[in-house]
């Protein structure tokens, strides 16, 4: 097996919160984000992030690309650590790490044109590219994505959020990135679109060679797009393994509950199936529950899930589940 693209080791992520209404010498709250989590991306895969809101995925994504300050373990890309990195490594590596975000319209400069939003990384990072090149790539990548090249002097309003989300992957993509990054790329466009920026997301991922992080709620589409899955809950990993098996044969309560809660398309067989329901609501990440973090909600608690924290067991060949009484 190549050498990971990138390592995430032992990584944590914590945030000072300070309650509402405080005294002004009243300590603040830490809040952890992440924590304890360890994972490998080698090249050209694609690594699926599931799990509620509030579960850290898109707080390990911002780690990742440099935007929140980490609070401990360590974060290499090809084998070089982020926290040692100067500042012209640091601006190489945003290059080769781009991001595609959720809200795509959100996403967009309203007052720049299409052709300006795509080029302005690659004039940011290459300023002597001639203009007649720039737009050149512009155009190709346009059509690309599947957007009409006379489409470059319209502005974002002007387009669907499909549209807007294929805008955003082409201004990640005019760098030509090692790595992309999918924060709920596809959760704020309808059905049929999702399926089409999901199928496009593959193609560039095969075409270009891309290693891919792609976090979504849904995990129907993060099986259909990822080789691997990491399902997260209040910041820390509980199932880590292929995507088809960790959709066939979920070992995690929590993950077995995430694959009940999809539908099935055939109605008699969603009647009929008995599904396992998660009861109750997320811990609040400031005060977690001690010992295993999903005892709270967990079907198969025991007296000693409130003591030690649950590890990984990796004695399987390559599902790694954060549970002693996992089936």
């Amino acid at each position: 097996m190549s050498e990971p693209i990138l390592s995430v080791r032992d990584l944590s992520v914590t945030f000072d919160v300070r309650p509402q209404n405080a005294w002004p010498w009243t300590p603040s709250l830490k809040l952890q984000a992440v924590s304890g989590l360890s994972i490998d991306l080698q090249p050209g895969e694609t690594l699926g992030l599931v799990g509620e809101s509030g579960s850290g995925k898109s707080t390990l994504a911002r780690a990742i690309i440099g935007t929140v300050p980490v609070s401990g373990g360590n974060i290499l890309y090809k084998g070089q650590s982020l926290m040692a990195m100067g500042r012209q490594e640091r601006r190489k590596h945003r290059r080769d790490v781009q991001m595609v975000f959720q809200d795509p319209l959100a996403s967009l400069n309203p007052r720049m044109t299409v052709g300006d939003i795509i080029a302005e990384p690659l004039v940011t990072h290459e300023p002597d590219t001639p203009r007649k090149d720039v737009k050149s790539r512009v155009g190709e990548l346009m059509e690309r994505v599947g957007l009409l090249p006379n489409m470059i002097n319209r502005y974002p309003h002007e387009f669907s959020g499909g549209q807007c989300q294929r805008i955003g992957i082409a201004r990640a993509l005019i760098l030509k990135p090692k790595l992309m990054i999918c924060d709920e790329p596809v959760s704020a466009l309808d059905v049929s679109v999702q399926a089409q920026v999901v199928n496009l997301l593959t193609e560039l991922q095969k075409d270009m060679g891309l290693s891919m992080i792609f976090i979504a709620h849904d995990l129907s589409v993060v099986k259909h797009i990822s080789d691997r899955i990491v399902v997260m809950y209040l910041g820390r990993p509980m199932e880590i393994g292929p995507s088809k098996e960790v959709c066939r044969a979920p070992t995690h309560p929590y993950t077995q509950a995430l694959i009940a809660s999809v539908p099935i398309p055939d109605p008699k067989a969603e009647r009929a199936r008995v599904r396992p329901i998660l009861e109750g609501d997320l811990p609040s990440p400031l005060a977690p529950p001690s010992g295993c973090l999903f005892r709270t909600r967990c079907p198969k608690v025991q007296a000693v899930c409130a003591g030690d924290r649950p590890v990984m067991d990796t004695s399987g060949p390559d599902q790694m589940v954060a549970c002693p009484f996992h089936d």
